[in-house]
């Protein structure tokens, strides 16, 4: 079958992390990346079901690893050689249109549940992740047994695949992961926050309770920046929504979906410091918003998370970071809550239910018309093309660029 294969080969690795920070997108040609035909995936057993892709994502992480920019962490969180792609609509053996949701969790894997009707991404040891039929792999798209997106088949077990009603389109199907990463982040936000005493923010006159709408922002408005706008806005109650962008499809994209203010990365402290009312110590603020979704993900974006959230506030990590030195003190003399917010889960909403995050994403998507986002396509054999597009999707107008494959299959 046709294919995009990651493969172990630490100096084509160094290479493109080398060279793709000079110009983006260069990972893909000179990284551990090829094109070429490679034997289909086999059907693990009961349970497993085969998978044409119709479309696929390239995230962040994707690029991340392409680019050579990934953290050491992963590595033995997956097995060599891998066919990456994570964010997938496709076709099963009978036709049936389904999304993936690609963590490998413990039904996976044949492990117990962490409790009854657990997602993928519940898992509380992740022991389970050495157990099972299948390689080493955190998720489809990063294990060398199932395949990936970036392939005509993978395999994929029932436990991660979602049912996709007739009336969303491909694009929408498509963007049904991201979603479901951006409704995670937005409940891992409004949980449990920390209580406030005293005033002098823009939620005066707050006393020993959690907000009950509190000041957020969020940082940056790539594909998973807007899905969070998106899902802070259907799902959660907010005095006000600040979001940051770069350029300005971007900042068009945010405000529509539901961001009250959208200013230049730069422009962050000065507007939290107008909204807030608080003075500047240093770099930081003396104050500043309650809850700060950080979907960017670098060194920079997590500094700047910090110096702009309110003490005893918090900051959620969703961004994939890479491998940096910060200084924490403001962290730790703050005492600001940093909550990690990886793929998806579980989710309990502010009435007290629960829903997982990929049911409460398809309802996302066909409210906030996120199929909009899908930018620009890709045959396999273009994937330089493709990467360098994505890499570059801000300066040139684009937010999710995605791969598409078997076509024919689907018409047929």
């Amino acid at each position: 079958m046709e294919a995009l294969v990651f493969e172990h080969k630490l100096l084509r690795y160094a290479a493109a992390s080398v060279a793709s920070r000079v110009i983006p997108g260069a990972g893909g040609s000179i990284g551990p990346l090829r094109y070429g035909d490679i034997s289909p995936p086999e059907v693990p057993g009961e349970g497993w079901s085969t998978i044409r892709p119709l479309l696929t994502g390239i995230c962040g992480s994707d690029l991340a690893t392409v680019e050579g920019r990934s953290s050491r962490y992963f590595e033995p969180l997956v097995s060599f050689p891998f066919v990456p792609g994570h964010e997938v609509v496709g076709l099963d053996t009978n036709g049936t249109r389904l999304v993936l949701e690609p963590v490998l969790g413990p039904a996976a894997r044949e492990a117990p549940l962490p409790f009854e009707g657990a997602a993928p991404g519940d898992g509380e040891d992740y022991g389970y992740l050495l157990s099972g039929k299948i390689k080493s792999g955190i998720q489809i798209g990063f294990c060398a047994s199932t395949g990936g997106g970036w392939g005509e088949m993978l395999v994929a077990h029932e436990s991660q695949l979602h049912k996709v009603p007739e009336h969303l389109s491909d694009e929408a199907a498509v963007m049904l992961e991201p979603a479901a990463g951006g409704v995670h982040a937005a409940l891992k936000a409004v949980g449990g926050l920390k209580p406030v005493s005293g005033s002098g923010s823009a939620t005066n006159a707050r006393t020993d309770t959690p907000p009950k709408n509190p000041l957020i922002v969020v940082l940056g408005a790539g594909t998973m920046g807007l899905c969070s706008i998106a899902a802070v806005k259907q799902l959660t109650q907010v005095e006000m929504l600040v979001a940051t962008a770069k350029y300005p499809h971007q900042e068009e994209l945010a405000s529509d979906l539901g961001a009250d203010l959208v200013v230049q990365p730069g422009e962050i402290h000065r507007a939290v410091r107008r909204i807030t009312g608080c003075q500047m110590l240093g770099d930081y603020l003396s104050g500043g918003v309650d809850i700060t979704i950080d979907a960017v993900g670098s060194t920079t974006s997590l500094a700047t998370a910090m110096a702009i959230t309110r003490p005893r506030g918090r900051i959620v990590l969703l961004g994939m970071p890479e491998p940096s030195r910060i200084d924490l003190t403001g962290l730790w003399h703050r005492e600001t809550e940093l909550v990690g917010a990886y793929t998806y889960g579980t989710e309990t909403l502010p009435d007290g239910k629960s829903a997982s995050s990929f049911e409460l994403g398809f309802e996302l998507v066909a409210t906030a018309g996120l199929e909009r986002l899908v930018s620009a396509r890709y045959p396999l054999k273009r994937y330089k093309e493709a990467i360098t597009h994505a890499s570059e999707a801000g300066p040139r107008g684009a937010i999710k660029v995605v791969f598409e494959q078997n076509q024919k299959a689907a018409r047929s």
